[in-house]
């Protein structure tokens, strides 16, 4: 297995492309600490895997809550002797163009989609460093290297994610911790709300993929999930600071 016995410590991991990766990850050995804004969500998520003969623990988590979430991380860590890998999902998305989005709503944007990935980073980082390896996954997303129309708090804060991701590999690189961004595009899950808002319905939404999207189709949650085992294993063990955008050649 290409996770066998690792320790790992999921975000959002409730529903969506985080169930799925939670439930990959566990597939394939780990031990998964699945957490979630909903406590009933990440109990679901944990029932599940061990259903399936593997091994996880729910715990109810607000990421923007700095101390809970270092404290989540470091009891991880104490409860299980080691932490090798973050996958740091968990964020939000706020659909409108510059005159639509109040100061209020990029202040959360920016909170869950930038700052509470820093702070699971830091903490995981000393960890991580001690055990001399790891693996710090970021959800950022393929609006991070493209401009989606009218999604500036979105897009900005994804933009920023990837920049910090990228400063986190280069400076941890020689201590063999490694830091990427998971850079989805349209994932058929509830998260694409903004978006369906934004584009006046589900009906447009799957136009707009059938029609921009160059592979014609959304990808699946399972799809996403694959990449998270593979940057989460030593599939990856020599990439680090790569924005890996999975979008069905959406942004290009």
């Amino acid at each position: 297995m290409l996770l066998e016995n690792r320790v790992v410590f999921v975000t959002g991991g409730g529903s969506g492309i985080g169930r799925a990766g939670a439930m990959a990850m566990a597939a394939q050995g780990a031990v998964v600490v699945v957490s979630d804004l909903s406590g009933a969500r990440a109990d679901q998520v944990a029932a599940e895997i061990t259903q399936l003969g593997g091994r996880a623990q729910a715990l109810a988590l607000d990421v923007t809550d700095d101390a809970a979430l270092q404290a989540a991380l470091r009891h991880t860590c104490a409860r299980h002797g080691r932490l090798d890998v973050l996958h740091s999902h968990a964020g939000i998305q706020i659909p409108g163009a510059l005159e639509e989005v109040s100061a209020d709503q990029m202040d959360a944007s920016w909170r869950l989609n930038v700052r509470a990935h820093f702070v699971a980073a830091q903490a995981a980082m000393p960890l991580m460093r001690a055990q001399g390896k790891g693996s710090i996954i970021i959800t950022a997303s393929n609006s991070g290297v493209q401009y989606d129309r009218q999604m500036i708090a979105y897009a900005t804060t994804k933009h920023a994610v990837i920049a910090m991701t990228r400063q986190i590999a280069v400076d941890y690189a020689h201590y063999n911790v490694r830091c990427n961004a998971l850079c989805p595009g349209f994932i058929d899950t509830a998260f694409n709300a903004g978006f369906e808002q934004q584009m006046g319905g589900r009906a447009a939404l799957e136009q707009y993929v059938a029609h921009s999207i160059p592979m014609r189709r959304f990808g699946t949650a399972q799809e996403i999930a694959d990449s998270i085992v593979f940057l989460a294993s030593d599939q990856s063990s020599f990439m680090s600071g790569h924005a890996l955008v999975i979008d069905g050649a959406e942004c290009l």
